[in-house]
């Protein structure tokens, strides 16, 4: 987790140097969401943590603990649960049919690497949820286990996904 650290730190300053007020984080399990309790500098920037959707694993179940949801709002920071933009109906049809038009969007944005994927997904999430306005935003986001990717997102909603812009990337794996 110490690369998560450091995508994190890396993330907040450049919202510092560049006057970008708000930082996006995707969190499963709220491991990373953790690190956002600990000291460091983030400056005044409106802090949103994107979680899983409820069921995401197992019907009924959601993966970020309620203690730490409680937490994290006693700090000023937004956790938003919320359909998943690139992973809802799509994912049903896909059950059914073996393809969705999600699919090729998703794996497009693979190519880059699966954190910028879903650094495209929380960018649209917390828009559509008017936790971030249709500006500039850093997403954070990683593959399985952390954080490895950052992006400075314009932001929109999910209606207008295309209009959703990566304006630069900050960090992503090499290998993915």
């Amino acid at each position: 987790m110490e690369s998560t650290k450091n995508i994190l730190e890396a993330a907040f300053t450049y919202a510092r140097e560049n006057h970008v007020g708000h930082v996006i984080v995707a969190s499963t399990t709220g491991e990373t969401a953790r690190m956002l309790l600990d000291p460091f500098p983030r400056g005044s920037c409106n802090i949103v943590v994107v979680t899983h959707n409820t069921g995401f694993k197992d019907p009924g179940v959601q993966e970020f603990p309620e203690t730490l949801r409680d937490e994290m709002a006693a700090r000023g920071i937004k956790v938003l649960t919320g359909t998943m933009v690139l992973g809802s109906l799509g994912t049903a049809i896909r059950g059914l049919t073996g393809y969705s038009e999600q699919d090729l969007i998703a794996n497009t944005l693979r190519m880059l690497c699966q954190g910028a994927k879903v650094c495209a997904e929380i960018t649209a999430m917390a828009c559509d949820a008017g936790l971030v306005p249709p500006s500039d935003v850093i997403a954070v986001a990683g593959t399985r286990q952390g954080a490895d990717t950052a992006c400075l997102m314009r932001a929109d909603s999910s209606n207008r996904f295309f209009n959703i812009k990566v304006r630069e990337i900050l960090a992503k794996p090499k290998e993915f």
